[in-house]
């Protein structure tokens, strides 16, 4: 399972296709897409999850808890909007919740140690 853990790539490359799944789902709702944007969010959490575990030896349990804590509220944001929309009820607020939660979910996991440092 190291593969999970070497690098962070991984982790980046699902959670990019996952947003840009979900946004094609956004504009465009397709039920097959759904399908494949959930199996996107299955394969976000376990590469989250155990990059969590290997982050336990940086000695910043809390704050890593706190980035695995907005991923998931980021994922539950997603998946609000999509349900909503195919609801015909009204989805700004969600919409809202998801920027803020992917903006601070974002600048989290560039922060801490394992995450990129661009200006460097």
């Amino acid at each position: 399972m190291d593969f999970l853990t070497s690098s962070t790539h991984l982790h980046i490359t699902t959670w990019f296709v996952g947003i840009i799944l979900f946004l094609i789902a956004a504009i465009k709702p397709n039920k097959g897409l759904q399908m494949a944007l959930r199996l996107f969010y299955i394969l976000i959490i376990i590469t989250g999850g155990a990059l969590f575990i290997e982050a336990m030896d940086y000695g910043q349990g809390l704050n890593y808890g706190i980035k695995l804590l907005l991923g998931i509220l980021v994922i539950g944001m997603m998946e609000m909007v999509l349900v909503r929309k195919a609801k015909d009820k009204p989805t700004t607020i969600f919409w809202v919740l998801f920027a803020v939660f992917l903006f601070l979910t974002l600048f989290f996991g560039f922060k801490l140690p394992m995450g990129m440092n661009f200006l460097a």
